[in-house]
């Protein structure tokens, strides 16, 4: 998903917003350059937000991975059909219906846009800007994230009129309908400029959603307004939206909380701070899902290209001690690289149980002794609350062990830069995608995709025969069988632990039910406020 033009999944960048002025230059635009934009007019009130993630990743929809640029994406931008943020069942969004029986048992799906659909800038939505979006994410040199969740099924997207468009599949693909809420729509006239896509990693960002971004401050907050020109099924309900990045767990906590509070809504929210928050009379839901702590293996770097080396420091883990000190029972220690609610979920062949005698010996029969690892993170609070123990663990087991927590985007800038290291420990998400498994396995270990380069790991044998298995499964037009398929090949990557999780956590978020209706949590980090309301 990254080349000069794929710097796009948490880079640290400049950034800027999008209004009824378009594209004012960035090229010269620093980290912390700010770009703001005339308010409108629209709904009844003004929402404060607080995320727990940086909003400093890139903002470009067929690209980014960042949790704060994803939610705001789905405010500003429109997909043919979008999702419910919880069920994740497809809606109508640009298009005015969704493909019948016929047509899902088929492989052509036509969709006709809404009537009146306009950009943030008035001009309106056609069957071009449509192709356009498509042809971006199936060009092969362009080798953008969500390609690999389109590329293997979707053949071409062809204007049909004005307003329509057919989609040709390589195959019968019913579960591409939920899948459409990721390509996102975008303005031909905007983004075929050249650098237009650099401007777009920064913070550019033009869509037909109900919402339009005013002000773009990394590191800090970006702001939106209603769009007024906005005629589709999720109206805005705030006149002005200003969601604050906070990562560290205390000011984000302080933010939404006391006498003098600033915000109304806050994901991320610290385990600890569950009842002082909902004794001050704020609302404290979870969600568990995909959401985990991660442990990603540099099989480049000796000794961690042998699998017995990777497999001994995972069983050493005390994963019941992490989620009784660091998730305060907010979790589970993985069983599969699926979440246990997955409807594809199966316990997976190799378990990771805490057995330090069991990593001893795997370690000796590797012929490693003495090892010292330094462990990259990222430095999100629960995952830097999660790290005391693994340290503690590979101590335990004479592995000499330094943490090296950095801010996100730091970290994977190195990544891409393909600086040399060990282990990298962040968080990942996938169902911030979808739910469908075939989407949740390629997004970690397609094999042409940015976490299969970062591991060094695409040219072994078993990642090649795990990836002709993956297109066998996506292939496989009984649902039964597909989904047996895809849990045999899980195990696989259970058992090579390249890139695997170590616990699942549920995550909390927090509102004020004395100004906000209509919030749920959700199990994937950020806020959907498509269907809140200002009480």
């Amino acid at each position: 998903m990254r080349d000069a033009n794929r710097r796009a999944f948490l880079k640290h960048t400049g950034a800027l917003g999008a209004g009824a002025v378009l594209l004012p230059s960035v090229a010269s635009c620093g980290p912390e350059s700010t770009i703001e934009y005339g308010d409108s007019g629209g709904a009844s009130s003004t929402l404060t937000a607080v995320i727990g993630y940086g909003n400093d990743g890139s903002w470009d929809p067929t690209q980014t991975a960042s949790a704060f640029s994803m939610a705001a994406n789905h405010h500003v931008y429109e997909g043919l059909l979008d999702t419910d943020p919880i069920s994740r069942e497809p809606y109508p969004a640009l298009a005015t219906g969704l493909p019948g029986p016929r047509e899902l048992a088929g492989t052509s799906w036509r969709f006709t846009l809404r009537e009146g659909a306009v950009f943030h800038d008035g001009r309106p939505v056609t069957a071009d800007d449509v192709v356009f979006t498509f042809d971006r994410i199936l060009a092969p040199d362009t080798r953008t994230l969500a390609q690999g969740f389109f590329a293997g099924w979707l053949e071409s997207v062809r204007r049909t009129g004005a307003r329509g468009v057919e989609l040709v599949l390589r195959f019968p693909f019913p579960e591409g309908v939920s899948r459409l809420t990721l390509a996102k729509i975008m303005p031909r006239h905007v983004f075929s400029r050249p650098g237009a896509w650099d401007e777009a990693i920064k913070g550019l960002a033009v869509g037909s959603g109900p919402y339009r971004q005013t002000a773009h401050h990394p590191r800090s907050n970006t702001t939106f307004a209603a769009f007024d020109g906005y005629n589709g099924p999720r109206p805005p309900a705030f006149r002005k939206m200003n969601w604050l990045t906070i990562v560290d767990a205390a000011p984000r906590v302080a933010r939404i909380s006391g006498s003098h509070a600033g915000a109304q809504v806050a994901d991320n929210i610290p385990y600890a701070n569950i009842e002082q928050l909902r004794g001050t009379g704020l609302s404290v839901a979870g969600a568990a899902g995909m959401n985990n702590l991660f442990l990603m293996f540099n099989t480049g770097h000796r000794p961690f290209d042998d699998v017995r080396v990777r497999q001994a420091l995972r069983y050493a883990i005390d994963t019941e001690k992490m989620v009784e000190v660091a998730l305060k029972g907010h979790g589970t220690p993985a069983s599969s690289f699926l979440d246990e609610g997955n409807p594809a979920y199966r316990r997976a062949k190799t378990v990771y149980d805490h057995d330090p005698d069991r990593a001893r010996a795997l370690l000796k029969a590797a012929g490693v002794s003495g090892l010292k690892v330094d462990i990259l993170s990222v430095n999100v609070s629960w995952i830097v609350d999660c790290l005391p123990t693994i340290k503690a663990s590979w101590d335990a087991i004479g592995v000499r062990t330094t943490l090296s927590p950095q801010e996100t985007t730091a970290v994977f800038t190195k990544l891409d830069q393909k600086r040399d290291y060990q282990v990298v420990a962040a968080a990942s998400n996938p169902n911030q995608f979808g739910l469908d498994a075939d989407l949740i396995m390629r997004y970690n270990h397609g094999p042409a995709n940015l976490w299969t380069g970062y591991t060094r790991w695409a040219d072994d044998p078993v990642a090649r025969r795990l990836f002709r298995d993956m297109d066998r499964a996506t292939r496989e037009p009984d649902p039964e069988r597909k989904k047996a398929m895809i849990q045999d090949y899980v195990d696989v990557v259970a058992e090579q632990a390249v890139l695997y999780p170590v616990v699942h956590n549920e995550l909390m978020t927090a509102w004020d039910p004395r100004g906000l209706t209509g919030i749920r949590a959700q199990p994937y980090p950020g806020i959907n406020l498509l269907q809140a309301e200002p009480v």
